[in-house]
């Protein structure tokens, strides 16, 4: 996957995320949270855009999981795709080649 579609894919996942009715997003920010923790567990400290991206395009099967582990009786809240989206959309921020919102690229 290239790594400016897998950005503007999280970033629309995570505007899809905020867009939701207050009750659901409560449940689906505690599910993002723990995807979080589960990339930073995966990536550690310092990781770049395309490791992410890599990480990404492996497969996502694991957030839908932690979905189920966080909220086990609320299947509806089981929308793995968009909180991946939103969760990775959070965790690139912190790539140590993203910044203003851009992939810094080497010349």
């Amino acid at each position: 996957m290239d790594v400016e579609h897998a950005v503007v894919e999280w970033r629309e996942g995570e505007r899809a995320l905020a867009a939701e009715p207050p009750a659901r997003r409560a449940t689906l920010e505690r599910i993002a949270d723990a995807v979080l923790a589960e990339l930073r567990r995966r990536l550690g400290g310092a990781y770049t855009v395309e490791e992410l991206a890599q990480l990404y395009a492996a497969g996502t099967d694991w957030c839908l999981e932690l979905a189920m582990a966080v909220a086990p009786d609320e299947p509806d809240a089981w929308e793995g795709r968009l909180v991946a989206d939103a969760a990775f959309a959070r965790y690139v921020n912190g790539a140590v080649d993203y910044g203003g919102g851009r992939i810094a690229r080497e010349r």
